[in-house]
């Protein structure tokens, strides 16, 4: 029984931490077309030079690992494009006083926030058709990002995040 809830913990902790994904695409495409891919010619992500050359060498090697390889003549475009947001997600100390006699109580309280905000990625990843120049395929990831983290963590969430993006690619019809 105390593994079972030393198990339940652990899974609580680690799902919070992973990146999250939501996908769409046009369902009229045949994606078995698509071997070959490039990088959107105006590619910007928004992310500082070392991360976006992280960002990259993450996308390469996951995107050879879906069988598709680097080309001058591709069939899709990859873009990516980042935001950064904060979430409120501290805890919170209470503080309150109160009073009353008889019958009657009065109380005031409130939250004194302790910790710093989460910090977040939302990273975009659009496949636009080269030929039609139309959006084919897109996925959306959030996921915690800390600025201050090592290279080496921050590739392995770079890692991460690309490898949840791609999951949803090829689409299961």
């Amino acid at each position: 029984m105390r593994l079972f809830k030393f198990s339940i913990l652990l899974l609580l902790i680690t799902s919070c931490n992973a990146p999250q994904a939501v996908y769409d695409y046009d369902q009229d495409v045949n994606f078995s077309q698509y071997s070959e891919y490039a990088l959107f010619p105006d590619f910007r992500t928004g992310l500082s030079q070392l991360d976006e050359a992280r960002l990259i060498e993450s996308l390469k090697t996951q995107m050879q690992a879906e069988g598709l390889s680097l080309s001058e003549d591709p069939g899709i475009y990859v873009n990516v494009y980042t935001e950064k947001f904060e979430q409120d997600n501290r805890s919170r100390v209470g503080v309150g006083i109160g009073g009353g006699g008889g019958n009657v109580g009065v109380g005031v309280s409130g939250g004194i926030p302790v910790g710093q905000m989460d910090t977040y990625l939302q990273l975009t990843f659009d496949f636009i058709d080269v030929e039609n120049d139309a959006l084919i395929w897109q996925a959306v990831v959030e996921s915690p990002f800390s600025f201050n983290a090592e290279p080496q963590e921050r590739q392995q969430r770079f890692s991460k995040i690309v490898e949840k993006a791609l999951a949803g690619f090829p689409p299961k019809k």
